[in-house]
């Protein structure tokens, strides 16, 4: 199992050996220390909880503190699930090494909140027409209800928060590789902003490990 933190960094574009252009994503990868270990026989599920990142020591509570005791003060902790035992122990570290150009790869992160946004934007409702006497209800989202139930549906699409939701990106290819500055170069886009959190999940290129 491959697996891997990092934060969002910046877009950019690489061209292979034909010419074709990608649009890709720069990722500042690792090193991830391993502090804890979940087994099937003591927690019911096998797992390695890992953490990333550097943050003061007196923002960290103190049953953290005494779980990593020498190992870091670490500014993420996440927790990687496995369908079998793992093979580390607490106290390994990991980097961008253990990815491949050519490997497949998942991402999940947070996407960037928009904050209250109408219905237009948010759903992409197309509004009301631009003649025939509209003059301030171009973008009003219309009709919401039925005459009969009177009342609202659940689950209408109305205006409403937008973004900030974790998403998930799948299939997306490793570029590039650079263990010395720790950086990953990922085709396609991500979610979230720059210096987001983002977990990478690393498949074989034919296969899933």
């Amino acid at each position: 199992m491959k697996f891997m933190l990092g934060t969002k960094q910046n877009m950019t574009q690489v061209w292979n050996e034909e010419g074709v252009v990608s649009p890709s994503t720069i990722l500042v990868a690792g090193p991830i220390t391993v502090v804890g270990i979940k087994t099937k026989e003591r927690d019911g599920y096998d797992a390695v909880q890992v953490g990333f990142g550097e943050r003061s020591q007196k923002n960290i509570a103190k049953a953290q503190q005494g779980q990593w005791k020498d190992l870091g003060n670490f500014r993420f902790v996440k927790e990687f699930r496995s369908n079998k035992p793992v093979e580390m122990k607490v106290g390994d570290k990991l980097d961008v090494s253990l990815f491949e150009v050519g490997d497949t790869v998942q991402v999940s992160g947070i996407s960037k909140g928009k904050g209250f946004q109408g219905g237009v934007k948010r759903h992409g409702f197309s509004g009301g027409p631009r003649t025939h006497g509209q003059k301030h209800s171009e973008r009003e989202p219309g009709s919401i209800g039925a005459t009969g139930p009177q009342r609202v549906f659940k689950g209408t699409r109305m205006a409403g928060r937008m973004g900030a939701d974790r998403v998930t990106v799948k299939n997306l290819k490793v570029l590039g590789v650079d263990a010395k500055n720790s950086t990953l170069l990922l085709s396609g886009a991500i979610p979230g902003r720059r210096g987001t959190l983002i977990e990478i999940l690393g498949f074989k290129k034919s296969a899933v490990q």
